[in-house]
């Protein structure tokens, strides 16, 4: 059955008693640097294994050592956190939440060794990251692997909540944000604004064995419509590859360029791609993006990432019971249903073989 865009299963008697076994959820993130020390130890966890350039390391660490050498992505999780415990606590169910990250403290093993220890036996993850790709998916699950291992036997079993890049908890509120936003420009740059959707870039051998372009794009259409827009675009930033080697494009700096040369008077930034204000958002955007338009003439408005925003956590809470078998009905809007809850043998792959990964910052 079909229902905003959703569907609709049934579950048997014994299906849900499996899925109701879930103990805790993990919210699985990318980690940041706490103090200027944990810069450098922090970007090599990163970078570990990927042939980036010293350089882009070294330029990467500047950006942090511009922000008092402290990510607020740890402190933006922790909210997110407890305004999800305070959701759960209200709605159900009223399970224990941790916290764990790929890069830096708390680490992924050292939350599973604790989980184990509080007898967790079945997790359900939710990842800060709403698209699929294998630097925003599968490299995750990799790591719960790899950290099930370190922790050994009486680890918990981890599952992936779906993903959320076309549900209403995310859609709407990021359309109502981009409306408050636009109304902020001046009349005059309201008449001749340009939406720009942004999210990190991949490389492209990465963008070819996954769905990230397809869904970026969805949510990007979903949110523009809403917001009372036709005129938008997709565009990528933290770039961190060899130049020879093809990365998403266009850079979000090269097309404000490009639009002003085009008669924009305004653009209107949408951090599509990420759920908060991390380092990424702040240098990329807040920065270099504020510091292109400014110096093309151009007003520019960005809109907040979604944060703890009410709708978003409900969203969570949302996710966690239909996963559960506690709710029947998986929303989503647009054409391209809910996403999977258990990934395929082939989803988002990434030769083996590749020169580079996306680096990323928390």
């Amino acid at each position: 059955m079909t229902s905003s865009g959703g569907v609709t299963r049934n579950n048997s008697t014994d299906e849900v008693q499996k899925m109701s076994q879930y103990d805790a959820i993990i919210v699985v993130s990318f980690g940041g640097p706490d103090k200027p020390e944990d810069v450098l130890p922090f970007l090599e966890n990163v970078v570990r294994g990927k042939r980036i350039p010293k350089e882009r390391l070294m330029e990467v660490a500047e950006h942090y050592y511009h922000f008092g050498g402290k990510s607020p992505i740890n402190e933006q999780n922790l909210a997110l956190i407890d305004s999800l415990r305070a959701e759960l606590k209200k709605s159900g169910p009223d399970l224990p939440i941790y916290y764990g990250n790929r890069n830096w403290h708390p680490f992924l093993a050292d939350t599973l060794r604790q989980m184990k220890e509080d007898g967790v036996e079945n997790a359900l993850a939710f990842f800060t990251s709403g698209f699929s790709c294998y630097s925003g998916c599968r490299q995750y699950r990799e790591n719960i692997l790899e950290a099930q291992k370190e922790v050994g036997e009486g680890a918990p079993k981890v599952d992936l909540l779906r993903k959320f890049y076309n549900h209403p908890g995310f859609i709407e509120p990021m359309a109502s944000l981009t409306r408050d936003e636009i109304a902020k420009l001046s009349t005059e740059a309201q008449s001749k604004n340009k939406l720009l959707f942004c999210a990190h870039s991949i490389p492209q051998v990465m963008a070819d064995h996954c769905f990230y372009e397809k869904q970026l794009n969805e949510s990007s259409r979903l949110i523009a419509e809403r917001a009372g827009s036709e005129d938008w675009e997709l565009v990528y930033q933290s770039r961190s590859g060899p130049p020879s080697q093809p990365w998403l494009e266009p850079d979000i700096c090269d097309r404000i360029e490009e639009l002003k040369d085009e008669g924009y008077k305004a653009v209107t930034v949408i951090p599509v791609g990420f759920v908060s204000d991390h380092m990424g958002v702040l240098f990329d955007l807040d920065t270099e993006a504020v510091d292109k338009a400014a110096e093309c003439g151009m007003e520019m408005a960005r809109v907040p990432t979604i944060g703890t925003h009410p709708q978003f956590i409900a969203m969570i809470g949302e996710l966690i019971r239909e996963r559960m078998g506690l709710q029947e009905e998986k929303r989503a809007l647009g054409s391209l249903g809910p996403s999977h809850d258990v990934c395929p043998a082939n989803c988002c792959l990434y030769p083996r073989t590749r020169p580079a990964a996306a680096a990323g910052r928390g």
